[in-house]
């Protein structure tokens, strides 16, 4: 037996509720500065009650329930509450817009929505062609509607007996997150109660995590990371989860020092974005004994932040496909943060070739991660077995980045195998924002790269060639995209050229795009 054994998500909330009925689990601060606090025993009743009230709407296992909210307790809550019941979350970013949920809601045969208010319109006006979904639940919602249905109202009516609930095993999928790849329709990676187990263990033990530990998440819950990295080692352990709605960079240590945060995840971008901030002396004393990071920030960066707010700053490496993390920097060694760290526990990590041989270390390989199906890394893609198969092979997990081993057996990050960009945290597919710049009427050809920026990492840059005869400004472009795609993924600028660099077989040779821009 692993160290997941056949445990699952409910039983596990339960032997925390057991062991810590009245110690506080969640702290959440809201958009206007409101905290409200749950108990492990208040959120496990919660749960309950909700969990009945889906049964009640005919919510069976293995239905998928996309969730379309900010951060709030209610998205923790129908987290636990779906994978009590077998059905699966389906998590979204709020920033996507009515066509790219029209297809994560029609991919995943999504039966129920739950959302806000603020978020409901972009369904409303496209029900007619979400054919699955039966039922549309808002949280937080303080008016009355005949066609949808309020939370807080399903939540008072229903019972905290769960002797109706089924039974679920560890290898259920209990989570289905959607991730953009190099085409341009997103994938839907399948994750277990086991695989949520596994990165608690593991990311409890790597981070040396104790039951006085309280997570502090201002990254979204739609997101590995948030589920990953923070709220599965604060259950695990039996400590506590400190939750913003927002992330703010300018109040990012005043609300962990009002929330009693001790352990933070970030990206790159939000850490430079809480330098450029005016230094307050008093955010220096602050609870925080270690931030975890992902994405190379520049050596004086680390430096100033840990020196600024008193902290250890962590690199790592891991994906959604992995779930845990497969590359980390060791705690209690000798941290350099310029790389993403050693291979971690519970994983075998190598540097491939294009034909899957090893490459010696200081050569640049694919990183790939050895694991378990539905285990220590993901089940498999919802729907797409061919991408599976390319993805899975022999027991290995082929990330799509390429990474060097130095001389001190560190890992070093090179670039991405996969056309990806890199935006504040968010995976941009270049396929996706040219299959849209190309929809135009007066776009002919289109490539997209990311380019380096001091704040968000990257930006997105669009080359476009036009048909003849026609014009349209890099204004009209951008304009048109923010239509079609989510915020983060429209272009920050766009470049009129005549034709592109191409291979003998017409292939577009990004690589020399990036250098063009590189050297101007």
């Amino acid at each position: 037996m692993d160290i997941m054994g056949d445990r699952t998500l409910p039983a596990l909330l339960k032997e925390k509720v057991d062991i810590h009925p009245e110690k506080l689990f969640i702290a959440f601060e809201d958009v206007e500065g409101n905290q409200t606090t749950k108990a492990y025993r208040e959120f496990y009743e919660e749960v309950l009650k909700l969990g009945n009230a889906l049964l009640d709407l005919n919510i069976k296992p293995g239905d998928h329930v996309t969730l379309h909210l900010p951060n709030n307790i209610e998205f923790l809550t129908t987290w636990f509450a779906l994978a009590h019941i077998g059905a699966i979350m389906v998590p979204t970013n709020i920033l996507s817009s009515a066509d790219e949920m029209h297809y994560v809601i029609n991919h995943s045969e999504s039966v129920l929505l739950i959302t806000e208010e603020e978020h409901v319109e972009k369904f409303l006006q496209m029900t007619g062609e979400l054919p699955t979904i039966q039922h549309i639940i808002l949280t937080r919602f303080k008016n009355q509607s005949t066609t949808l249905l309020n939370y807080d109202h399903l939540i008072a009516k229903a019972s905290t007996d769960s002797s109706r609930f089924p039974e679920v095993r560890a290898q259920d999928v209990v989570g289905m997150l959607y991730t953009s790849g190099t085409t341009s329709k997103p994938k839907g990676v399948q994750v277990t109660n086991a695989n949520y187990i596994f990165t608690g263990e593991l990311m409890s033990k790597c981070i040396v995590a104790t039951e006085d530990d309280r997570m502090f998440i201002v990254l979204p819950l739609f997101h590995g990371n948030a589920q990953y990295y923070s709220s599965m080692p604060a259950l695990v352990v039996g400590g506590s989860i400190a939750l913003t709605e927002k992330f703010s960079a300018s109040r990012y240590f005043k609300q962990a020092k009002s929330l009693g945060a001790t352990v933070g995840s970030l990206f790159a971008a939000p850490i430079r974005m809480i330098l450029a901030k005016d230094y307050d002396a008093n955010d220096k004393d602050n609870p925080i004994r270690l931030v975890l990071f992902a994405q190379s920030i520049a050596e004086h960066q680390i430096q100033e932040f840990e020196e600024k707010f008193d902290l250890k700053l962590l690199q790592l490496y891991g994906m959604t496909e992995t779930v845990g993390i497969p590359l980390i920097n060791p705690l209690n060694g000798i941290r350099k943060n310029l790389s993403i760290g050693r291979p971690s526990i519970g994983y075998e990590v190598k540097l491939i070739d294009e034909n899957g041989d090893e490459v010696p270390n200081g050569a640049v390989g694919q990183i790939a991660v050895k694991g378990v199906p539905g285990r220590t890394i993901m089940k498999q893609y919802f729907k797409n077995e061919e991408a599976t198969r390319q993805t899975l092979q022999n027991g290995w997990l082929l990330t799509g980045d390429n990474a060097r081993i130095g001389e001190d057996g560190y890992f070093y990050f090179v670039d991405r195998v996969k056309d990806m960009i890199k935006r504040s945290g968010e995976n941009v597919a270049a396929q996706e924002v040219e299959s849209v710049l190309t929809q135009h009427l007066a776009v002919y050809e289109t490539a997209v790269i990311g380019v380096p920026d001091d704040m968000r990492d990257e930006a997105i840059k669009a080359f476009v060639i036009l048909n003849k005869g026609m014009r349209v400004t890099q204004e009209e472009l951008i304009q048109f995209c923010k239509v079609r795609l989510a915020k983060f993924k429209v272009p920050d600028s766009i470049e009129f050229v005549e034709e592109f660099p191409r291979t003998p077989v017409g292939k577009i040779q990004k690589h020399i795009l990036r250098n063009s821009y590189s050297i101007k």
